[in-house]
């Protein structure tokens, strides 16, 4: 799991199959996934099945703001272990391109450093 990205023990022990969820979902304006573009700050698993994603956009004005969330949530129903899915939408922190990983800098022709 990325460094930037805050979890809590339960999500982290299913770190691996959380990551495939999340490098299949693509912002379609940039054309990268969701977690080597750096769009996500926090996921937690609680006791229930609940898992909770806290993530923004690169701008306000993005036009998946709407879609991306709802991709999410059923993306990760799929991950045994977790029942439901809440995704929260902050715009606090604002996404920086430092958050691009190195994967998704090479992907995108951007210095991988």
């Amino acid at each position: 799991m990325r460094e930037d990205i805050k979890i809590n023990d339960r999500a982290a022990a299913i770190q691996e199959e959380l990551i495939k969820k999340l490098e299949t979902i693509y912002d379609p304006e940039v054309e990268l996934d969701v977690y080597n573009l750096g769009l996500i700050y926090e996921i937690n698993l609680d006791e229930a099945g609940h898992c909770k994603l806290v993530m923004t956009f690169t701008d306000t004005a993005c036009g998946c703001t709407e879609t991306v969330p709802v991709e999410i949530v059923e993306s990760l129903k799929k991950i045994e272990g977790i029942k439901t899915v809440s995704v929260e939408v902050t715009w606090s922190p604002a996404w920086k391109i430092t958050r691009i990983s190195r994967f998704g800098r090479i992907a995108l022709g951007i210095s991988p450093r």
